[in-house]
């Protein structure tokens, strides 16, 4: 009798296959090993662990180390790719629009970057090398951006970027150390010579003529390299004269 029961209480169990192992030498779970359609998650385990969180502190700790913010980066990375891309013929001049918002952004940035909770004056030579990362970049879009205009053969666009740009950097801090205006007079250097450039191809009216001239002038109060920009307007403006008043002798 006790034989009968014993019989009927027993209970097959069958023993699963032993799990496959999957690269990396992670097993999947009892769950995952029943459901064949269930994918398993990547999981990172023992030194690999280690590995994933040392690369995370150091991507953290670039902002630490580095002037620029991650904001700052991408923007500057996202202005260089806008640079490449307009230096292909089949892209069209870039919007003064977005490029005066851009100069404002250079330029805002230099002035963020400047200490001034510091005793003394925040125009020393420890506030010029917080801000000078920034103002190098003002300096580079100044640059690039006039190149990418003078390419796409927009000489008027080219002209009101360099006065744009040229009245921007009329607003940078002016430092206690003589040479470290040197980058302001290098912005100064490189408009005037697109100004110039954009003036040997254009052919402006005698009212856009007029408005230039007016525009140069002032711009002579910051700096004296616009001065080749101003003759060359006024040389076009004596031939546009001249040739005005043969033609009505004629």
């Amino acid at each position: 009798m006790m034989a009968a029961v014993c019989q009927q209480r027993r209970v097959l169990v069958e023993i699963p296959a032993p799990q496959a192992k999957i690269p990396g030498r992670i097993r999947r779970s009892y769950s995952e090993a029943l459901s064949p359609g269930l994918v398993p998650s990547p999981l990172f385990r023992g030194r690999h662990s280690k590995r994933a969180q040392s690369l995370d502190l150091s991507i953290g700790g670039m902002d630490e180390k580095t002037p620029l913010s991650t904001q700052q980066l991408v923007q500057l990375i996202r202005s260089l790719i806008m640079v490449e891309q307009s230096k292909e013929s089949r892209v069209a001049a870039p919007d003064l629009r977005s490029l005066q918002e851009d100069l404002q952004q250079k330029k805002a940035n230099v002035y963020r970057s400047i200490p001034y909770s510091r005793f003394g004056s925040n125009r020393d030579a420890h506030c010029y090398r917080k801000a000078y990362p920034h103002l190098l970049a003002f300096k580079v879009s100044c640059q690039e951006w006039g190149q990418v205009l003078l390419r796409s053969q927009d000489w008027d666009g080219a002209l009101e970027h360099a006065l744009m740009a040229w009245r921007y950097t009329s607003q940078l801090p002016q430092w206690d150390t003589a040479g470290h205006n040197a980058l302001r007079e290098q912005c100064y250097r490189v408009l005037a010579a697109h100004a110039l450039a954009a003036l040997q191809h254009h052919r402006p009216d005698a009212s856009r003529g007029r408005e230039l001239l007016r525009r140069l002038s002032t711009a002579r109060l910051h700096s004296q390299s616009i001065v080749p920009c101003i003759k060359e307007l006024q040389r076009m403006m004596q031939r546009a004269d001249d040739s005005s008043t043969d033609e009505e002798t004629i």
